[in-house]
């Protein structure tokens, strides 16, 4: 039998690519599956996972959730790892706010790279990230076509749903927060102008359909009525457009937050008087900066973690380090950090801490001595925004055939797996593809829903 890959892409042979691809734009113009003005998906083909591969990401990528939330809770109140984890002081200050429940993260979304003999995460996004219901209606557009009818002759071809996945959370993390209203009023809080905004309109249409009322609101449209305010007849709390909102589903970023704060007073103020549950918290920072790897990875911390977790991250985590001048551990031998990093440049890869769409991001294999050296003389420079070092590792690449000019063309893409993590339990994948070493829709890359693939035989 062939695999999955040979038997879509010898189904594909059949088709008009051409008239396969319009259809497919127009279709996801018509569902709004769009960043800014462009299309998310121009490729013609889904990404196949086993079953033995669901299995693994699903351990790892859910263990990592609770490694995230065990780091904040124990982060929180050691400012010695909130150093290591160099936050700022504005960060933690909001950090610092009681959410009124325990969860930082109710979403989040770990970075991977899945091959036959190997699963490496590469950072992990733990503010509430984008995309979830991107990736559901790609996977029920790619659902729909005759092409993927016919390939279900032979194959089992299984979508994800994580959408559902997010309302649960957010209804988890509202209930563990002390909320009774059945259903919570919902308020996807972001501003209006952001590229992701058609995802927020499916978003809440689906939770509309679920029975949940949910609207959109820029953070400058909220308005908090505290306890006893004179001339107010409402009730303490949240208020969009005269509507008392219960919980927040909040997509406007904590960066953003603090850079424009006036315009987030009414958030601020409602989170930390109580009267409105935010998710993810202001906490989730702490599992968000991408030195949480390094403290994962970094033999001071070793305690804090099982052997089973030990043996797992080692496995799975790269080794990664905050760039500063001094001695730091690596396989058991105390090295001097720069000119370590200096002398291997080839095996690292120097990262902001904090930061979205492969910004600052240096491959040491794919740049000069001089360009490395001068990442590294700027992450030294930059010790209190925090830079970090992390080890290269293996990479998937894939054939895969893109619209191109009104036809179609095979190219080999690498192939970014990132799995969804709410509250725990695995939800789905957002898939991203690019030409180059680094994969995201913000740069350029484009996305693909993932299937779960089995023989007809095997089902």
């Amino acid at each position: 039998m062939p695999s999955p890959i040979d038997h879509w892409h010898a189904l594909l042979g059949e088709e008009r690519g051409g008239e396969l691809c319009a259809e497919l734009t127009a279709q996801q113009r018509a569902r709004r599956l769009r960043f800014g003005d462009r299309v998310l998906c121009p490729f013609l083909r889904p990404f196949f996972l086993t079953g033995e591969d669901e299995a693994r990401v699903t351990h790892v990528a859910e263990t990592l959730w609770a490694l995230g939330e065990r780091v904040a809770s124990v982060a929180i109140g050691r400012p010695a790892m909130l150093a290591d984890l160099a936050l700022s002081d504005d960060e933690i200050r909001l950090a610092r706010i009681d959410p009124g429940y325990g969860t930082a993260s109710t979403a989040g979304r770990a970075d991977a790279f899945i091959l036959p003999d190997s699963l490496q995460f590469a950072e992990y996004n733990a503010e509430s990230p984008a995309g979830p219901a991107y990736s559901e209606g790609l996977a029920e557009l790619f659902a729909e076509l005759p092409l993927m009818a016919r390939f279900r002759r032979t194959f089992d071809a299984r979508l994800y749903r994580p959408v559902q996945g997010v309302l649960d959370a957010l209804i988890a993390s509202y209930t563990d927060w002390g909320g009774t209203a059945a259903p919570p009023q919902i308020a996807i809080v972001d501003w209006r102008d952001v590229p992701t905004y058609s995802e927020f309109e499916l978003m809440r249409d689906a939770f509309v359909a679920a029975g949940v009322p949910t609207l959109i609101c820029d953070p400058r449209d909220l308005e908090y009525v505290a306890a006893g305010s004179a001339g107010h007849r409402v009730r303490a709390g949240l208020y969009a457009a005269g509507v008392k909102i219960d919980l927040v589903y909040r997509r406007v970023l904590i960066n953003d937050i603090l850079a424009r704060e006036a315009d987030c007073r009414a958030l601020l103020a409602a989170y930390e008087a109580r009267t409105v549950c935010v998710a993810n918290t202001l906490r989730c920072k702490i599992p968000h900066k991408k030195a949480f790897f390094a403290i994962l990875t970094d033999d001071r911390y070793v305690e804090m973690f099982s052997s089973d977790e030990r043996a797992l991250i080692h496995r799975h985590i790269p080794w990664t380090v905050l760039v500063e001048e001094r001695r730091v551990s690596r396989d058991g031998q105390s090295v001097d950090l720069v000119p370590y990093l200096r002398a291997h440049r080839e095996q690292f890869v120097i990262k902001p801490n904090d930061e979205y769409g492969g910004t600052g991001v240096t491959l040491g294999w794919d740049t000069s001595e001089a360009e490395w050296d001068a990442a590294l003389a700027r992450a030294i420079a930059e010790r209190a925004r925090g830079w970090v070092a992390q080890e290269k590792i293996t990479v998937r690449r894939e054939t895969f055939p893109v619209c191109d000019a009104g036809g179609v063309t095979m190219r080999d893409m690498l192939v970014d797996f990132a799995p969804y993590v709410f509250r725990g339990r695995l939800a789905g994948f957002l898939t991203r593809l690019s030409a180059s070493g680094l994969a995201n829709v913000t740069s350029g890359g484009g996305q693909v829903p993932a299937f779960a693939v089995r023989p007809k035989s095997e089902v």
